[in-house]
């Protein structure tokens, strides 16, 4: 891939994360016992780039992602939650995927990126409240997470499989 030809498909991912992650704002809350959980579907996006692209790419494609997101449909404190959520999921991601996929499959490391969100996002509201008692919240969180997680990580597998420029790039990124 040529370095223009990266660039642009960067730009193009971050540009689908941005989309997908503001369309997800206006869907109304789907769980009622987990008030502020999200499905994360930008993440489909996130795992595409770890599997095509290198881990400094992944960098650059989360961040626009993070910061038009905030920009365009969010404020400060959802800039807050977001950052702290998405960098340390991308760190998980990272992690995990290094152990290889005969140990782990996609949908391992998504579902190591939603857990890891939900505590970046946790350990920022525990920050701002001033008490660790909002981590209680993490087992429900986490347990939505493994089901967004699996779900995100069937559908990016799907796409990483059946669309021929991704099967090419991930090729290339291997």
């Amino acid at each position: 891939m040529t370095k223009n030809q990266r660039i642009v498909y960067i730009a193009l991912l971050a540009a689908q994360a941005v989309i997908i992650s503001i369309l997800e704002q206006a869907i109304p809350f789907p769980f009622a016992i987990a008030p502020g959980a999200k499905l994360g579907l930008a993440n489909i996006i996130t795992c595409m780039a770890l599997y095509t692209l290198s881990l400094k790419d992944v960098t650059k494609v989360v961040l626009i992602r993070i910061t038009l997101s905030a920009l365009l449909g969010g404020n400060l404190s959802s800039f807050m939650y977001s950052a702290s959520g998405a960098i340390l999921s991308l760190l998980g991601m990272m992690l995990v995927k290094q152990l290889g996929p005969s140990r782990i499959s996609l949908i391992g490391v998504s579902v190591t990126g939603a857990i890891m969100h939900n505590v970046g996002q946790l350990l920022i509201a525990s920050w701002i409240a001033q008490t660790w008692t909002v981590l209680l919240y993490l087992p429900v969180m986490s347990f939505i997470g493994i089901l967004s997680g699996i779900a995100i990580g069937i559908i990016a597998n799907y796409l990483l499989t059946h669309v021929e420029k991704l099967v090419y790039y991930r090729y290339l990124n291997e």
